[in-house]
């Protein structure tokens, strides 16, 4: 079995890289690899879309990787290979995005992505720190995880879907802010799970076990 963590110059992947590895050694998921390479993404069994930054850049960079993009975008689309999406790896899951300009997804779980608006005008945006889950639909990411749990977030906009079944979970930052997002072989968390200690560990654990 073969985990790609997809590098399309995104940020620094080297923490995602390492939390996976670990939780691969740990599950007997195979291997996991950092990979540029358009074939590597083709021939893998899962793949993990990562992103730091704003969403046009990110969109900007992603598919100016041309045979990186389209590997990508065959293996979900066409051979349903299972798919996690990452901080703004899980925001280019959407239709649309919302920040600085309005830029498209790869439209595999409709919505928009737009600005964090609390309620509160005392809560700071970015968001950033540990929130706790509030999980809406089970789904085996969620395997030992429980609402309360806490994960780790640091963004300015979020994933507002159109199909309320898609959002599988949000925190409550004054009003709720999507956190997992997924339909089919697709998953996406707003939250950096290898930065989420055991939560966020066991999260990845479940991803790459998961048999959809």
């Amino acid at each position: 079995m073969l985990t790609a963590i997809i590098d399309y110059e995104s940020g620094n992947l080297h923490s995602a890289e390492k939390a996976f590895q670990r939780m691969a050694r740990e599950t007997g998921a195979g291997e996991v690899v950092v990979t540029s390479d358009a074939d590597v993404v083709a021939r893998a069994d899962r793949l993990v879309l990562p992103g730091d930054g704003a969403f046009p850049a990110c969109a900007a960079e992603l598919r100016g990787h041309k045979g990186l993009y389209d590997a990508m975008v065959e293996a979900v689309e066409q051979k349903g290979c299972p798919f996690l999406g990452i901080c703004v790896g899980m925001q280019l899951m959407a239709t649309t995005g919302h920040e600085y300009e309005e830029t498209p997804g790869l439209g595999w779980v409709a919505g928009d992505v737009v600005r964090i608006t609390p309620a509160d005008a005392a809560l700071k945006v970015p968001h950033m720190g540990w929130n706790d889950l509030v999980i809406e639909t089970e789904h085996p990411v969620f395997d030992g995880i429980n609402s309360g749990d806490h994960v780790y977030f640091v963004h300015s906009y979020h994933f507002r879907v159109t199909n309320p079944t898609e959002r599988l979970a949000h925190v409550d930052y004054g009003g709720p802010v999507t956190a997992v997002v997924g339909r089919d072989t697709m998953v996406g968390l707003q939250f950096h799970p290898e930065k989420s200690q055991a939560i966020g560990l066991r999260m990845i654990g479940n991803f790459l076990t998961w048999r959809p």
